[in-house]
């Protein structure tokens, strides 16, 4: 015969192993901060170069409290910029965030993704996130613009990390 105290215990242990805790499906999002010195004269993504897994959420958050930043894909779809992220992959574009603001995005396609905020992408305000691996592909260069589009601006150029070193680090913070 099962005793009470039987029952009980069993039941016990029945709901102590649904509160245990579960592994997620995809992996943890991954926070990109955007950020500027006091005086405004600095901007930047931190960090700047990342690598993802596909599924994975990237979550970018303005921490600068004297500037409103964008995370934009650079896309034709995004104001006529070329194409750098993989083809297939959907463009996003935050739009204006206040500080203490954020935006998530869920990447999916692997390869390179090159983002910038739209008005600090002269000031050098650019990112590079890589999904998986990057294949073969190579990044679309400055000078295979759509028809009627600006080329990146030098300094926006010289800001991306080598996808190399996000390979090889998996985070590339501003030096």
């Amino acid at each position: 015969m099962i005793s009470r105290r039987h029952v009980l215990q069993t039941g016990g242990a029945l709901l102590a192993g649904l509160a245990w805790p579960r592994h997620p499906h995809a992996a943890e999002a991954v926070e990109i901060r955007m950020q500027g010195n006091a005086d405004g004269s600095h901007v930047w993504f931190d960090p700047l170069g990342l690598r993802i897994e596909p599924g994975q959420t990237i979550r970018w958050i303005n921490l600068d409290p004297g500037n409103s930043h964008t995370a934009t894909a650079y896309h034709p779809k995004n104001f006529e910029r070329p194409l750098r992220i993989p083809e297939g992959a959907k463009p996003w574009n935050s739009d204006y965030l206040l500080p203490n603001e954020s935006f998530a995005v869920t990447l999916t396609v692997e390869g390179v993704y090159d983002f910038y905020c739209v008005p600090h992408e002269h000031a050098g305000m650019v990112g590079r996130i890589i999904v998986g691996q990057p294949g073969t592909s190579p990044i679309i260069s400055s000078s295979s613009q759509p028809a009627g589009s600006e080329p990146l601006p030098e300094s926006a150029l010289r800001a991306f990390p080598p996808v190399e070193e996000i390979m090889r680090r998996g985070i590339v913070r501003p030096a």
